[in-house]
């Protein structure tokens, strides 16, 4: 069996040039912190990495992609994802696929903040989180503050991210 199909584009990283993962510096994003671990530029296009740290009771908004699938990846904490009709509690070391298309969220659970990674099959959603957020002042969780709803709406659907309101209960 050849070994060309299972070629794939690599891209070469420069070591004196890379940034390294660490040094990506916090954002506040909606009341919570996020650093962008792989956005557009750095996987041509294809992919985005977001660490977040969100703290006890604190959602997404119920939503849809129409351009991308999203993953979620618990590293700490509690999270109680939605897809769909299905709910379930996430903790470290648990997995769960929001299909495009399909409405889905979630809400830290826990008695404390909740740690996660956030991957899509597109640039998409780091670009939404880069223009919805503002450089953090350090890596402690801002306070809670009310979103202007109709920016995050409006920006949302630019990046092909459909928000239907709050979580459902």
């Amino acid at each position: 069996m050849s070994m060309e199909k299972y070629q794939m584009l690599m891209t070469a990283i420069k070591t004196d040039t890379a940034t390294p993962v660490a040094a990506v510096p916090p954002r506040e994003f909606l009341s919570s912190l996020v650093w962008i671990k792989a956005d557009g530029p750095a996987t041509a296009g294809t992919q985005s990495l977001i660490e977040i740290l969100a703290p006890p009771g604190w959602a997404t908004p119920w939503h849809t992609h129409h351009t991308h699938d999203e993953y979620f990846y618990i590293l700490e904490g509690e999270v109680t994802a939605q897809v769909g009709d299905a709910r379930a509690v996430l903790r470290p070391g648990d997995y769960a696929f929001g299909p495009r298309g399909v409405p889905h969220g979630y809400r830290v659970t826990g008695s404390g903040p909740a740690r996660l990674l956030m991957m899509t099959g597109d640039r998409d959603f780091a670009e939404f989180v880069k223009e919805m957020s503002e450089p953090a002042a350090g890596n402690e969780l801002p306070e809670p503050s009310e979103p202007d709803v109709a920016r995050v709406v409006a920006t949302a659907a630019r990046y092909g991210i459909e928000v239907f309101g709050p979580m459902p209960d």
